[in-house]
């Protein structure tokens, strides 16, 4: 048995790969790998708050107006209803988490 989720992601420059490592009422988990140029377009989620956590690499996150580059290890919290997203300007892959919560009302 073993408890490690965290997958084995290899994205090709300009590719985002995803995996969902957890869901339940209460949140969700998923890796995000983004290959050197990748990136995940500003959305938002209206009910939920959305953590990123950096765990390799360097991203330049976005969050409302503002661009931030945050390297690893790294956490950064979007609240609810705020526009946010992130891309991979450096050569290398960066890859992070996001969690949102909760997952219903």
């Amino acid at each position: 048995m073993s408890l490690d989720r965290y997958p084995d992601l290899a994205p090709d420059a300009g590719e985002v790969v995803t995996e969902e490592l957890y869901y339940s009422p209460d949140e969700l988990v998923k890796a995000f790998a983004l290959g050197p140029g990748a990136e995940v377009e500003p959305h938002e989620h209206g009910d939920q708050t959305n953590t990123f956590h950096v765990l390799e690499g360097e991203l330049v996150v976005v969050q409302g107006d503002s661009e931030e580059t945050v390297d690893a290890p790294g956490v950064v919290v979007h609240e609810r209803g705020v526009a946010h997203g992130a891309r991979n300007e450096s050569d290398d892959v960066a890859v992070f988490t996001a969690t949102m919560a909760p997952m219903e009302s």
